[in-house]
């Protein structure tokens, strides 16, 4: 383990240099021209972004470590994206949960608190370049303090909800929340 890395490293994970592929299905490839980030409320479209106009929003750099369910941790790495906070900024929301939906058909679902306040971004760089399809590109949801099953790859939105339901991991006995800290794989954890 890299020095000074024991505290960044939650029980039960190793850390790698790589950065393994994992997907329930064939990579998605949406042109960008054809892309857009929806945040909706009952099925209803609130706010919708283009590619551009996406990319026309204030992005950060941010450096965060990354815990996957299946074991691995990756340390420093580098994503850039737009904040959530932006996106939920330009709507009117009070929603305590959100499902974020994907291309494939892919969701995951989160509780609204652990998406704002600086905790989550729609990455659309990683390590300089553009994200890369294999990694969820054009985009995904980055949240890195919860498994990265909940970092969605291939975002296209979040559905605002009064009350929590399972994603498409957590329908299969993922933990409903994905706390790598408390080691939250799987329900019952």
């Amino acid at each position: 383990m890299p020095d000074g890395a024991v505290d960044r490293v939650p029980p039960g994970q190793y850390v790698t240099d790589g950065f393994p592929v994992l997907s329930a299905g064939p990579t998605p490839r949406t042109p960008l021209a054809e892309w857009t980030f929806s945040v909706r409320k009952g099925g209803e479209t609130l706010k919708s972004w283009s590619w551009e106009e996406l990319q026309d929003l204030p992005a950060e750099a941010v450096t965060v470590d990354i815990h996957c369910v299946t074991r691995w941790s990756k340390l420093g790495t580098e994503w850039r994206g737009v904040s959530v906070d932006t996106l939920l900024g330009q709507v009117e929301d009070d929603a305590r949960y959100v499902m974020a939906f994907s291309d494939g058909g892919y969701t995951t679902n989160l509780p609204a608190e652990d998406v704002r306040g600086g905790k989550a971004w729609v990455a659309f760089g990683y390590g300089g370049i553009p994200l890369a399809p294999e990694h969820g590109g054009p985009a995904r949801l980055l949240v890195p303090h919860l498994y990265f099953w909940k970092s969605a790859k291939w975002v296209r939105g979040l559905e605002l909800m009064d009350e929590d339901q399972p994603g498409f991991w957590e329908t299969y006995g993922y933990h409903m929340y994905g706390d790598p800290w408390k080691e939250q794989r799987y329900q019952g954890d």
